[in-house]
């Protein structure tokens, strides 16, 4: 925890974008996470690991916030949002149990090459076109059980999936984005306690590896110092959205999550793997 300065800056950072852009934190959080980690040793290779959890488990916070503010404008649609969870949880909870039986490279790899679908939609501003309505229950849980599984593989609250799919259905863009909010409560929840079980359960032989305050592979600490600066910076982000070229600021987010990730896989691939 000697770089405790840096999780507050990473915190800050996160809740700005958040609140800027409707975006998760994800995309920043685990190669910093994960730079910042392998640079002051921690757990050994097991770094991406704990960056994923981590993350996911300070997305609750700004997950929580921004589904009550879109609950309060009306625009979550909340039978949608009880069909789809669960599946989401399911897939989700799968995915971040299985991650532990995955090496870090490998993790990493993935990260980059989804990071790079992001980066990809934000700077072509691509969105698909509404051809088809909604399927039926088991459709749609099914749906969810491909989002959460996705989502905790690379830690973020599934709104680069979540939004398209549901817009693809003839959805209204703001209640697509409303009801991913919501959606994306449940996949921070069960993608923590995922990581948190697979790092107790699956860990066992490299557990005396992973720093104090942890529990599993989410690291308690750093969770905290990042969740108390985005609460507060998500509201500045919020406040300038509507004064600043948001349109812009998404090509400049979309180069710096393809600068992290590309990073990360380069500190990632001088590790035995």
């Amino acid at each position: 925890m000697e770089l405790w300065w840096a999780y507050l800056i990473l915190g800050g950072a996160v809740g700005f974008f958040a609140g800027l852009l409707g975006v998760g934190g994800g995309g920043i959080m685990v190669p910093v996470l994960t730079s910042l980690f392998i640079a002051t040793n921690v757990a050994p290779g097991q770094q991406v690991h704990l960056a994923l959890a981590t993350s996911m488990a300070a997305i609750i916070v700004t997950s929580f916030a921004s589904a009550r503010s879109h609950h309060q404008h009306q625009a979550v649609l909340w039978p949608v949002v009880w069909r789809m969870s669960p599946g989401i949880v399911v897939g989700t909870l799968a995915a971040a149990m299985l991650a532990s039986k995955v090496s870090s490279y490998y993790l990493a790899l993935f990260f980059c090459i989804f990071m790079f679908y992001v980066a990809l939609q934000l700077l072509l501003n691509i969105k698909p076109k509404a051809n088809r309505t909604l399927p039926g229950t088991a459709a749609t849980a099914a749906v969810g059980v491909g989002i959460g599984g996705i989502s905790a593989l690379v830690a973020i609250g599934g709104g680069s999936l979540t939004v398209p799919f549901l817009t693809w259905c003839n959805v209204k863009v703001q209640q697509a984005i409303g009801t991913s909010a919501a959606l994306g409560l449940p996949i921070a929840l069960s993608g923590t306690l995922g990581y948190a079980l697979s790092g107790e359960l699956n860990a066992a032989p490299q557990h005396a590896e992973l720093p104090w305050g942890s529990i599993g592979y989410v690291y308690l600490p750093v969770v905290l110092l990042i969740s108390v600066v985005s609460y507060f910076t998500a509201p500045l982000g919020v406040k300038l959205a509507h004064r600043l070229p948001v349109a812009v600021l998404k090509k400049i987010f979309a180069i710096l999550l393809l600068s992290l990730s590309a990073k990360m896989v380069h500190a990632v691939l001088l590790l035995p793997h």
